[in-house]
């Protein structure tokens, strides 16, 4: 429990477990559940054995998503028995008001007086059901006695008892007209459907005036102690399936299959199994662009894992399933990983990990080479953590790798079968300095005090030269292009075909500063600058990497801002800057932006780097209508890559949107412009599925 305000009060009565708060107080409870409770109101008596509160004046507790608000309430967090005389609470889609209300969450039970009930999250509902006395089981269903439902002020229909579930209506039907360049007019249809024993889904039914019908089935469902899992298909006889990633015609039938099913055998043994397929490369792309942007190259794979205290171990399986996307198949790969942990009651400690697999590298279709090779790898790394003076961290290691390869097959296998081994050593300092300066204090910054940490490392890594380099040897886990800065020391450098000699120190300074805003410590400041000093740089390295920075800084509680910088130092070109702002300062507006600049290694052309400005503006008029604007400025091509603006209105019980969208592809695809409608019911929301 602790106070939100400068003057409150704190009394608490050891003897009696009692703690009692004054103007403005904040109670926190999370259980073993983790199921986090809070408590706020003006005045607030705590019994910290039994879990008893009372709390009176402006009173709101929140749990489990619900929120509850009145002006006095008697609740336990152990038990969940509430009381409170009269009462407003809600969660998304479904509200409540009434009198004498009683019940706990451990009995799954609710009862109150003269109450009413909506779906409208405004203070004016349009429509409501008002009765005499009502039954809640959350989650679950409402019963009410004498019930009324009214439309604004009218009562229209009567009820002598009334149901209700607050589960999703079992059966919906979703329609989404619009008009889409690429697509000509279009209606997108979903029937919905579910069933008490939860499992759930659709059957999606389109058409396209351009490029005719869709029709695709799909389905959430469970498997009892087999787990629970999602499958989503889609078909489409497509009158303009344009050509793939190579230039040839798709087929007309296109098609995309997605499978994901999840289980936990035990509390430390679990499975995951995805499927990807899709007929060509850009069926997604096509009419799944939002999924296309997250993952431009959807895998297929089996996991297992198990996990104990110091361990775990890993089975995965992935093939290549869809022929135009390079793959590495892992026909499985085993890996047993050792956490770090102590060795016995000495100040050493201890880390490994092991893996055994046979590996195919698959290129895309259009390319006949392939080659493959079984591996076996393991590290063995010590590690001695000391502190000096309080405030020096120093850190050594000592580790070695052995990998054996067999021969590679294959058109392009080239490597015979080889035995490599790595030795590794080095060692980590850092250091923390802390000051406090009480009287840094700033209304217009929100500050009260302010801590300065200064946090400066050095990680220094040595490889001698491996007795193989990685030209000898076959690449399935290789170093990979990266805006960041990679990791240098084992177990988090991970392409282990593609190891070779270091000799690097890793520099790191870092400072943050610190205040409290509204009872609870925040960084407010936070940057940190590095970089790696190789000291004996291979062939293709410069004696210094490129130099990093990170900085976020919250000025306020309702302005956060990033930045992202790389500057290439042997050739004085800035590779990457990402810059970002929030504002929120009313619950009216709201603007997010950025700006994004990055030129990849090896260009040293500046003209050819990635250059967007990105804006997104949120604007509510009033309780009925809010506007969205995004736009993405492509500085590169000098023209507006995508500009896109959403009206929404509150129709009381459901919310409607209508949205034009305009894309400059900037490729040989053909610039699009669409609109389109779409709806959702508050009291059961859905997530878009284009």
């Amino acid at each position: 429990m602790e106070s939100l305000t400068a003057d409150g009060r704190l009394d608490y009565d050891i003897s009696k477990g009692l703690m009692t708060g004054t103007k403005g107080v904040l109670v926190r409870y999370r259980p073993a559940t983790n199921e986090l409770a809070e408590l706020v109101a003006q005045k607030v008596t705590l019994n910290q054995k039994t879990g008893d509160v009372l709390a009176e004046e402006d009173v709101t507790l929140r749990r489990e998503g619900f929120t509850w608000r009145c002006q006095r309430l008697e609740y336990n967090f152990m038990t969940k028995v509430i009381h409170s005389a009269e009462f407003r609470g809600g969660r998304m889609g479904n509200y409540i008001s009434g009198r004498e209300l009683h019940g706990t969450q451990t009995n799954k039970f609710y009862s109150a007086q003269n109450t009413f009930l909506t779906t409208d999250d405004l203070s004016e509902p349009m429509g409501r059901i008002r009765c005499r006395s009502i039954r809640v089981v959350p989650g679950d269903y409402v019963e009410m006695d004498d019930a009324t439902l009214y439309i604004g002020s009218v009562p229209v229909f009567y009820w002598p008892k009334y149901r209700r579930s607050l589960k999703r209506h079992p059966n919906n039907i979703e329609l989404e007209p619009g008009y889409r360049s690429a697509h000509g007019a279009y209606l997108l249809g979903t029937y919905n459907w579910t069933t008490e024993q939860g499992t759930s889904g659709g059957v999606h039914l389109d058409y396209r005036t351009q490029r005719g019908f869709a029709f695709g089935p799909e389905m959430e469902y469970l498997a009892g102690p087999w787990g629970k899992g999602e499958f989503k298909s889609y078909f489409l006889s497509d009158d303009a399936p344009g050509t793939n990633h190579l230039g040839r015609a798709n087929s007309g039938g296109r098609v995309r299959l997605d499978w994901v099913h999840r289980m936990q055998l035990q509390t430390n043994l679990t499975a995951l199994a995805v499927l990807n397929w899709q007929s060509d490369a850009f069926v997604e792309r096509d009419f799944f662009e939002s999924q296309y942007q997250r993952n431009v190259q959807p895998q297929t794979f089996l996991e297992i894992s198990k996990l104990w205290s110091d361990y775990s171990l890993n089975f995965f399986a992935r093939p290549q399933l869809n022929d135009y996307s390079e793959t590495i198949e892992r026909l499985p790969d085993i890996r047993l990983t050792g956490l770090r942990h102590q060795l016995g009651d000495t100040s050493l400690f201890y880390e490994n990990t092991s893996s055994v697999g046979y590996y195919q590298r698959q290129f895309a279709d259009g390319v006949s080479h392939r080659y493959s090779a079984f591996r076996a790898d393991t590290h063995h790394q010590v590690l001695l953590p000391q502190t000096y003076f309080g405030w020096l961290n120093v850190t050594p290691r000592v580790g070695g790798r052995l990998t054996h390869y067999g021969e590679a097959n294959g058109r392009d296998a080239t490597t015979a079968s080889h035995d490599r081994f790595v030795f590794n050593t080095g060692a980590e300092i850092s250091a923390k300095a802390s000051r406090l300066f009480a009287d840094a204090k700033s209304s217009w910054l929100e500050v009260d005090g302010v801590r300065h940490f200064v946090e400066p490392s050095v990680n220094y890594v040595f490889i001698p030269s491996p007795n193989r380099t990685p030209a000898e040897l076959p690449q399935f886990d290789y170093e990979l292009a990266s805006p960041r800065l990679q990791p240098i020391e084992f177990p988090e450098h991970n392409a282990i075909d593609a190891v070779d000699s270091q000799n690097v120190l890793r520099l790191m300074l870092r400072n943050r500063l610190q205040t409290k805003r509204k009872g609870v410590v925040e960084d407010f400041a936070d940057w940190a600058i590095y970089t790696d000093w190789r000291l004996k740089p291979r062939a293709d390295q410069a004696t210094f990497a490129d130099i990093f920075s990170d900085f976020e800084f919250k000025p306020r509680t309702w302005i956060t801002a990033g930045s992202e910088l790389r500057y290439d130092v042997d050739n004085s070109l800035l590779r990457l800057a990402h810059h970002r702002v929030s504002l929120t300062p009313i619950s009216r507006w709201a603007f997010s932006g950025g700006h994004f600049y990055y030129l990849s290694q090896p260009s040293n052309d500046s003209s050819a780097a990635d250059n967007l400005a990105y804006t997104a503006v949120d604007y509510r008029l009033n309780e009925d209508w809010s506007a969205r604007a995004t736009h993405y400025f492509d500085a590169k091509e000098g023209s507006l890559a995508e500009q896109r603006y959403t009206i929404y209105h509150d129709f009381r019980s459901w919310t409607g949107a209508f949205d034009i969208r305009a894309i400059n592809h900037r490729s040989s695809r053909q610039d699009e412009i669409q609109f389109s409608f779409t709806y959702s019911m508050k009291a059961f929301p859905r997530s878009p599925r284009r």
